[in-house]
């Protein structure tokens, strides 16, 4: 399985000649080789996560594809045909077998409501928590997309988050909100937590691939 990296917090996961989406949002650049799509997979409701424009673009080249994010999701997105999943599904589609957890976005602040938001275990091995610290309980994680700058986020929560899962392997991501000198301090953070358990730090730019 080939992992490709997205602007912000969007991946591609290609396996068998099959596509997976996650998370295709706002900050992430119009999305138009989309052929042999499957699925997608949206964390949570903020557009950053997913615009109608982006799942339009994807399903025009794929109808059939399936959509899946928590509750939030389906009622944002209307019409779009999301299929609900909660922490404890799995569900198989095409070559990918999807895992979900957590319940909740990080909070931002008292203000700001705490929306739906699961995290996907993919194929047994990428995990990722969208906006939240869910911890993965009983998954030895393989590699782990790990969020880099956000207004939820305090890079030592990050760490300790890092820590927690203990991956094999790691990569920023959600990280367009920060200018090249704070990518180079969240990678450093990351980078030392990940090392703490004997994994290894990717520093992912957008358009690198990782296999795993």
């Amino acid at each position: 399985m080939r992992l490709t990296k997205l602007e912000h917090a969007s991946l591609i996961l290609e396996d068998s000649g099959r596509k997976l989406f996650i998370d295709p949002g706002s900050f992430t650049t119009a999305i138009t080789e989309a052929a042999q799509t499957v699925a997608i997979v949206i964390t949570h409701e903020h557009p950053d996560h997913w615009t109608p424009e982006q799942l339009e673009r994807i399903r025009s080249k794929n109808p059939d594809a399936r959509i899946f994010g928590p509750a939030g999701v389906a009622a944002a997105a209307g019409a779009l045909p999301v299929e609900v999943v909660k922490a404890g599904d799995e569900i198989e589609v095409g070559p990918f077998t999807l895992r979900f957890f957590g319940e909740k976005h990080a909070v931002i602040h008292e203000s700001i409501p705490v929306v739906d938001n699961v995290g996907v275990l993919v194929n047994g091995s990428l995990y990722y928590g969208g906006d939240s610290y869910t911890v993965p309980e009983g998954v030895d994680v393989d590699v782990q997309a790990v969020p880099a700058g956000a207004p939820w986020l305090k890079i030592g929560d990050v760490m300790n988050y890092v820590l927690a899962v203990k991956p094999r392997r790691s990569f920023p991501t959600h990280e367009m909100t920060l200018s090249k000198a704070g990518k180079d301090t969240s990678n450093a953070r990351i980078r030392w937590a990940t090392e703490q358990n004997g994994g290894e730090f990717f520093p992912l730019d957008p358009g690198d691939t990782l296999d795993v």
